[in-house]
């Protein structure tokens, strides 16, 4: 099996964050971090360029197994993408529509979600997708 290339404590997430050169992205991503500590309990940990929130392990029908965190996200140069692995899950996917639908501006793959800006979007929403990727991230893996 292959070894897992991201993983957690890769760096210091204050100097990765201090290092984004736009003011309101680095404004935004401070944000980001206070929600998701909040929202997690857990401290920010530099998962490569990836800030996340927690750890679980999984393990897949398949065989293949890692560790991820609970909740993150990675301040790319175009927008954000925010992890919300926990939403995915199949017993979420109708509360997880009806939020979506309320967030404002984004782009939604499978459980990443993309937004430009934190003002793009309802922060409450946000909140509450956040807490339900913890939540049910943390039923299903322990």
């Amino acid at each position: 099996m292959a070894e897992q290339k991201t993983r957690a404590g890769t760096g210091d997430v204050a100097a990765f964050l201090a290092a984004i050169e736009d003011e309101a992205k680095r404004t935004d991503a401070l944000a980001l971090v206070s929600l998701m500590a909040e929202v997690s309990g857990e401290p920010a940990v530099l998962w490569g360029t990836m800030v996340g929130f927690g750890q679980y392990h999984y393990r897949y029908e398949t065989g293949h197994e890692g560790d991820s965190f609970l909740v993150g996200f990675a301040p790319r140069k175009a927008e954000f993408s925010i992890y919300l692995m926990g939403t995915y899950l199949p017993d979420v996917a109708e509360k997880r529509e009806a939020l979506l639908a309320r967030l404002g501006k984004h782009r939604m793959g499978k459980a990443c979600l993309y937004v430009k800006r934190l003002s793009d979007v309802d922060l409450g929403v946000l909140r509450e997708l956040a807490e339900m990727s913890v939540v049910e991230l943390r039923k299903t893996y322990g």
